[in-house]
């Protein structure tokens, strides 16, 4: 599920009573999103809680993201997670590269939505 879908789903569930909490490696997104509570990891997307088979390393970021979350007292706060990818920051080269066959378009910070239904919904949202 995307990061801002999660983040949606969480204030959501945050406006009925339930407290969440959201882990999420695309920044970006995240702020975008306004989760009410997040931790953020510098990882390549779909690896928030770590690099596959790696359970310590996953134990350890989940432990860290629920003492963010015993921590958060603030709405919208996204706590930076302190770990780093086993093999270094090579992957954010590679994921950046348009030569290997990827011609995504770079990030940035233009919402993009589904249908004109989603961004009237987020709008209205964003302004209350």
């Amino acid at each position: 599920m995307c990061h801002q879908t999660v983040c949606l789903i969480a204030r959501h569930l945050e406006a009925s009573g339930i407290p969440t909490f959201c882990l999420g490696s695309a920044l970006d997104i995240m702020q975008a999103g306004r989760p009410p509570r997040a931790a953020f990891v510098d990882f390549p997307l779909g690896h928030s809680s770590g690099p596959p088979f790696d359970a310590a390393q996953q134990y350890a970021i989940v432990r860290d993201a629920i003492q963010a979350f015993e921590a958060a007292d603030a709405a919208e706060t996204i706590v930076h997670l302190d770990a780093s990818w086993p093999e270094g920051d090579g992957w954010k080269v590679s994921s950046a590269e348009t030569d290997q066959g990827d011609t995504r378009a770079p990030r940035d910070m233009t919402p993009r939505y589904q249908t004109d239904e989603d961004r009237i919904l987020a709008e209205a949202s964003a302004a209350e």
